[in-house]
């Protein structure tokens, strides 16, 4: 299966943008540190984002970029394919010439898998994963504090 570091920052950042959403816009420079991705890497990407309605920015002082609609509508897959990234299981890029021009015996088999993996991250929204990724932060921390303090919080 091939996705890029495209699709990969592209999802991150927009992770990034809907965890940070409550404080307003979010700079790139912020996600830029906060995700160690570049920062001129992060500008091509929201510009594609921003071109598929995904985000929008605000200008100014204290602008950034903001989610262009709730996290719980926009899904995975819309992120990726966005920034013209494909989730693609072929060796051809689903041309179909895999084996010296010709199709090869498994063409079908790893474009139906294709199929299935956009399907699942289809499914999945940003909110989702803001969900799961506050649970699990709680978790970190429970899991963090010293033994005295897990037996007084469980004492009390």
């Amino acid at each position: 299966m091939r996705l890029t570091t495209k699709g990969r920052y592209a999802v991150t950042a927009m992770l990034d943008l809907a965890l940070n959403a409550r404080k307003g816009p979010v700079s790139l420079a912020d996600i830029s540190t906060r995700q160690e991705i570049s920062l001129s890497y992060l500008e091509q990407l929201f510009a594609r984002l921003r071109r598929n309605e995904l985000v929008t920015s605000v200008r100014g002082p204290g602008g950034g970029y903001q989610l262009a609609r709730e996290s719980q509508q926009i899904y995975v897959a819309q992120v990726i394919d966005a920034v013209n990234e494909s989730v693609d299981a072929t060796r051809c890029r689903g041309k179909g010439d895999c084996r010296q021009g010709h199709t090869c015996l498994t063409h079908h088999l790893w474009c139906q898998l294709s199929d299935q993996i956009h399907e699942f991250l289809s499914s999945i929204s940003l909110a989702e994963l803001v969900s799961k990724e506050e649970s699990l932060r709680k978790e970190i921390a429970r899991n963090q504090q010293p033994e005295d303090n897990k037996i007084q919080l469980s004492v009390v």
